[in-house]
């Protein structure tokens, strides 16, 4: 990914961010009044408002030096979105058994980390690209691996490569905390010192990057 700092928005900031994914629908009434339906992307994208989580000066200097490092909109970076951060619940603990990951055939060694939403009989695989160093968990048939011996994790693509090939039928799965790479979606932060003191939050937008 080009133009990208591998860096963490600070969490402290990122615990107060307000916002989510955001999907695109195309509808079109026909004229009988019923709906068409069609989505231009196979992706939902997040977005955030930080604004929330700058409560001090200290905060807002913080901020201030974190954007300017970015050079505003032209420098993408790691943000942990606090509502969905983990493969497992947010109450849990990650386990290697919380994703799924692949199904050996013998050859293929690597494999992409996704985390499953499902609803029902629906899901939505989305690929994990930030993985936290040192969170990931993998196991083959419910045994786990160990990290740097029996496989290594590229914590800028969320790529797994396994030593050696698991066997045909071989059930992978993962467990992992992980960063969205995202940018700031303004190239001002329009701050106002007054109205800061009087509780008054700066409007701080952050939206997903796509590798």
């Amino acid at each position: 990914m080009t133009n990208f700092h591998e860096v963490r928005f600070p969490f402290s900031l990122a615990l107060g961010a307000r916002g989510g994914p955001q999907r695109r629908t195309d509808i079109v009434t026909l004229g009988s009044g019923r709906e068409e339906r069609n989505s231009p992307w196979a992706h939902s994208r997040r977005r955030w408002n930080a604004g929330p989580g700058v409560r001090t000066l200290d905060d807002l200097d913080t901020l201030i030096a974190f954007f300017e490092a970015r050079h505003g909109q032209l420098y993408g970076f790691r943000f942990s979105d606090p509502l969905d951060h983990k493969s497992c619940p947010p109450t849990a603990l990650i386990s290697a058994l919380d994703q799924p990951l692949g199904t050996g055939d013998g050859e293929r060694t690597e494999f992409q980390l996704i985390k499953r939403y499902e609803s029902g009989a629906q899901s939505y695989e989305r690929p994990i690209a930030k993985p936290v160093g040192g969170s990931v968990r993998v196991a083959i048939d419910d045994v786990a691996q160990v990290e740097d011996t029996d496989f290594t994790v590229d914590t800028t693509t969320g790529m797994v490569a396994f030593a050696v090939a698991p066997g045909t039928g071989a059930v992978l799965t993962a467990g992992f905390e992980f960063d969205c790479p995202a940018r700031f979606d303004a190239d001002q932060l329009a701050i106002s010192l007054d109205a800061f003191g009087a509780g008054d939050v700066p409007d701080i937008p952050i939206i997903e990057v796509k590798p």
